[in-house]
């Protein structure tokens, strides 16, 4: 049986069959349903939700009288209440469960609330992404209707005061829908597994049992299964085991940095689909076939809002100004940066989710992940992106024919002036010299004011090689191995005091 030919609850199915309109009038629409059902909430009397409603123009209504959230300030006006167990506090009943936040900017984590509604709606995203297979070319869709790998966080949330907590996949996995459980591997007993180490052998013991199409998470997890898969069975690649599998749905992070250490492990090309699913919502996915970018969601259970992603709008450690110019839909330019604000059917109220994002196709409104509000470098004006060092380390690394799957850089002083600091995981033999000098130069070819600074103020840039196990220890030390995490591409703060240290040390 193919998954995308099964029969849909009527309500979702109706969802599915909405009828096209322009974006700013699907935003529009889907933000009069979050005010019309958060009305009654103590955020929405206090905010003037029924005014909004009965203003001709409830988009610049909403702006002019909601403010704006990070996860600091809504956590310690609003979501503290609904962790406390009150209901409706901005969103109508009882918060249940939170999505504990991967967490790679800060220490602590961060609790972020999930409803019915919003897992609702992040289902009705992910079926219609796999409707859009049909548009795909020369792929098996057999393979569709096969076993669906989701390695994700445990199960076993922890248990609160009223409520339950733990990584989104681990949430998603514990809610699979009846109709999905026979395709969904690793199956509920192991996904419960909390030990990421236990959770892997078990995966490995069982998968000469499972006929897989699918591979779902994070590349960096993803890979390393299927390394332990090759080597306990000593095959020559992963398809020896699952000769149906066709395809990998990742997110989270830039695959171009995986993307040639996976093709040592397959014996025929994937289809890598991206996804852009956040423990805040189900925001965007490829919908066809060498796309530019990810077509936003906008006819579902998001509300979108735009902030050019400037120094007009953020001070330098990446935090929203008070008067930051913030943009609908139809106001936005293509090949420009803006950070997202989504208000969403879980209480987030136009909350700062903290990535940026570059328009590529304004018409199909598709995008690309730039980076983080905070996961940038910017000591002196160079206005390092985290999508310019992807694209560089792709292109080195493809010119040099080797694989760097993970690296990180830091600001550091070089006397009076700034230099950047990299660290790059490579398995393979090379010199840290001509890599130091292609990055750096890439970046100049990618960046005008990286090119510029380099002459001036920035003055020098230094680069370590590490072998790969050293990013994956660190990751385990912090607590951050498995499930959503990833590895923080810039370096500040606490982490980067750790990060040195365990580097020094090897521990933290």
């Amino acid at each position: 049986m193919a998954l995308i030919d099964i029969s849909l609850p009527p309500s979702i199915a109706k969802a599915l069959r909405l009828p096209a309109r322009s974006p700013r009038r699907q935003q529009l629409r889907v933000l009069r349903k979050l005010l019309k059902k958060a009305r009654f909430t103590e955020f929405g009397q206090t905010y003037r939700f029924d005014e909004i409603l009965l203003s001709k123009h409830a988009g610049k209504k909403f702006q002019q009288l909601v403010p704006t959230y990070d996860y600091n300030k809504i956590y310690e006006a609003w979501w503290h209440k609904t962790l406390e167990g009150r209901p409706d506090i901005c969103w109508p009943g009882k918060i249940k469960f939170f999505a504990l936040s991967s967490g790679t900017s800060e220490s602590a984590s961060k609790y972020l609330p999930i409803t019915n509604d919003l897992m609702r709606g992040n289902r009705i995203v992910m079926i219609k992404q796999l409707l859009t297979l049909r548009t795909y070319h020369d792929i098996p869709l057999k393979s569709v209707g096969k076993g669906w790998l989701m390695l994700g966080g445990s199960t076993d949330l922890q248990k609160g005061p009223g409520y339950y907590a733990g990584d989104l996949s681990g949430i998603t996995a514990k809610k699979v829908p009846f109709w999905f459980s026979p395709f969904y591997k690793p199956g509920k007993k192991i996904a419960r597994t909390k030990d990421w180490n236990q959770k892997l052998e078990a995966i490995v013991e069982e998968a000469p049992n499972w006929d897989i199409g699918f591979v779902v998470g994070v590349p960096a997890w993803i890979q390393m299964c299927m390394e332990k898969i090759i080597e306990r069975y000593n095959l020559k690649s992963i398809h020896d085991m699952w000769p149906n599998l066709a395809f990998f749905v990742h997110g989270g992070v830039s695959f171009e940095p995986y993307k040639k250490g996976f093709e040592k492990l397959v014996a025929k090309p994937l289809t890598y689909i991206e996804t852009y699913l956040a423990s805040e919502g189900f925001l965007a996915y490829q919908d066809r076939q060498f796309a530019k970018g990810m077509h936003l969601s906008l006819n579902d259970h998001i509300f979108f809002e735009f902030i050019p992603f400037n120094d007009k709008n953020f001070d330098s450690d990446g935090n929203i100004m008070e008067d930051a110019e913030v943009l609908m839909i139809h106001e936005v330019e293509e090949g420009k940066d803006y950070a997202i604000l989504i208000s969403t059917t879980a209480g987030a109220w136009r909350y700062l989710i903290g990535d940026t994002v570059r328009f590529v196709d304004k018409e199909r409104c598709e995008i690309v992940i730039t980076g983080r509000t905070k996961h940038f470098l910017s000591l002196v004006g160079e206005h390092l992106s985290v999508d310019n060092m992807n694209k560089a380390v792709q292109l080195v690394a493809d010119e040099m024919n080797i694989c760097i799957p993970e690296f990180t850089v830091a600001g550091v002083p070089h006397g009076l002036f700034f230099a950047h600091q990299w660290w790059i995981a490579c398995d393979d033999k090379v010199d840290a010299e001509p890599v130091r000098e292609k990055i750096d130069q890439k970046l100049k070819d990618l960046n005008d004011d990286y090119a510029v600074e380099r002459n001036s103020a920035l003055k020098d840039v230094y680069l370590k090689i590490l072998p790969e196990s050293s990013f994956m220890e660190f990751m385990r030390l912090k607590g951050k191995i498995g499930g959503q995490h990833k590895f923080p591409r810039v370096m500040k703060g606490k982490m980067y005091e750790d990060w040195v240290k365990f580097l020094e040390t090897g521990a933290i």
